[in-house]
């Protein structure tokens, strides 16, 4: 059965997975990452990455919504989406951290 713009319900959910692995992927992944610049192990900066996080804490903690916390459930579904798309953000954005990461914990010989 294929929805409006013509994906089957299995498409739908992998890429609502995916999006959720992106979304892990880049909450476990930044503060090593920070933890790093600010050692100065890692350059350059990501400022992307960090732009896109500043963005998702801000819009957490800022009283001003797309739609109110006060309608409970889509009040808080609004956070989860506006939140979840910030991230899979920072996520694309520490792709270079991340490359760097693995290669730097492949053993040398």
């Amino acid at each position: 059965m294929a929805g409006l713009d013509g994906l089957t319900l299995l498409q739908r959910l992998k890429r609502r997975a995916g999006a959720l692995g992106q979304m892990r992927r880049a909450l476990r992944l930044f503060a090593p990452m920070l933890a790093d610049v600010i050692r100065g192990r890692y350059r350059p900066v990501p400022w992307p990455a960090m732009g896109w996080m500043l963005a998702a804490l801000a819009y957490l903690v800022s009283p001003l919504d797309l739609v109110p916390d006060v309608l409970l459930v889509l009040g808080l579904a609004d956070d989860l989406v506006i939140v979840g798309w910030l991230l899979t953000r920072v996520d694309r954005a520490l792709a270079d951290y991340r490359a760097w990461r693995d290669a730097a914990s492949v053993p040398r010989r």
